[in-house]
């Protein structure tokens, strides 16, 4: 085990951390030799941060951060990525010589133990903007001066979109075109939205890839599982589509191996599972595409902000359905 280096994951709230509890197992089950590390806000609950520690190696909590910028985080209509700054904690965690952050929406998929060889900061082109990195993965070097920098840039420059990715790109603005070293291969971080941009590119190389990041609001803990049947629902009829087999992925190893653990330290105390039986899953299934009908105007905003419903309308399944009609 390398015990100078870790991997490093923010939870904010509970529903967070369930995503942080199946990334350390997935990171476990794919045999890393590094330390496990969670931030957490006072938010998440006793029974969660005492399955957090049962996972990682250390569990620190932190004061949650927030960018308080309205009209950023409006323009993205994402309220909820201001408390994204708190990543900025991760930079105080100097009793480690590198590390890797990776949000709690990732699922690793196979050993990235290599990505401690890269210098800090290597991450991932964003899908939306390439001449930005996506910080749902990046390698940095914590250091108290660093974080110094960063708070005050903060302070003086804001973010440009509200959030942690907003601040990390102005402070590291010379990822774009200095060093190609430094641009970690998009298998690093295969965002979901990724499918419709390029297409062609994900069939074929989808199949190599290390980390998946389920951007955008809809989470896999938002949706619903049968762990009988092995289906994952939500967002409409036909929910399961383009990202079926990582969801299910996700969704498996939660049930598994998380599910036992909150089960345990939640005990009598009632708390949602996301796992229920097939006639649930089909009501709660029912009420989310009701919910989530758009007008075909509010779809093409939706589109160009980069959040396109992937698991309902937007599915590859149907996109292909049109592409395939209209080709003919």
């Amino acid at each position: 085990m390398s015990f100078d280096q870790a991997f490093v994951t923010l939870a904010t709230n509970d529903n967070y951390a369930k995503g942080a509890m199946v990334l350390a197992r997935s990171l476990r089950n794919h045999h890393t030799t590094s330390k496990l590390v969670v931030l957490t806000g006072p938010q998440v609950s006793d029974p969660c941060q005492s399955v957090l520690k049962k996972l990682f190696d250390e569990v620190r909590v932190v004061d949650v951060l927030d960018s308080k910028d309205t009209a950023h985080l409006a323009m993205m209509k994402r309220p909820d990525l201001g408390v994204t700054f708190t990543k900025l904690h991760c930079w105080t965690l100097t009793h480690y010589s590198k590390c890797v952050f990776m949000d709690a929406d990732t699922l690793v998929v196979s050993n990235i133990d290599d990505l401690f060889e890269r210098e800090e900061l290597s991450a991932a082109p964003d899908p939306g903007w390439p001449d930005c990195f996506n910080t749902g993965v990046f390698v940095f070097q914590p250091s108290m001066a660093t974080y110094e920098k960063l708070m005050q840039y903060s302070a003086e420059h804001g973010s440009f979109d509200g959030g942690d990715q907003g601040v990390l790109n102005g402070f590291f603005s010379s990822w774009a075109t200095t060093d190609i070293s430094k641009h970690l291969p998009f298998i690093y971080n295969l965002s979901s939205i990724a499918l419709y941009t390029y297409l062609p590119a994900f069939k074929q190389y989808g199949g190599n890839a290390k980390v998946v990041h389920f951007l955008g609001q809809m989470k896999p803990w938002s949706l619903t599982f049968d762990p009988k049947a092995q289906k994952v629902r939500g967002g409409s009829q036909d929910a399961v589509a383009s990202h079926s087999s990582f969801l299910l992925d996700w969704w498996t190893l939660y049930s598994r191996e998380v599910l036992p653990l909150l089960q345990e330290h939640y005990g009598d105390q009632p708390f949602h599972s996301g796992c229920v039986e097939e006639e649930e899953c089909q009501e709660a299934s029912a009420a989310a595409s009701e919910a989530s009908r758009l007008s075909s105007e509010e779809r093409r905003e939706r589109w160009e902000r980069g959040q396109a419903d992937y698991m309902g309308e937007d599915s590859f399944e149907n996109i292909q359905k049109k592409l395939d009609a209209f080709l003919k």
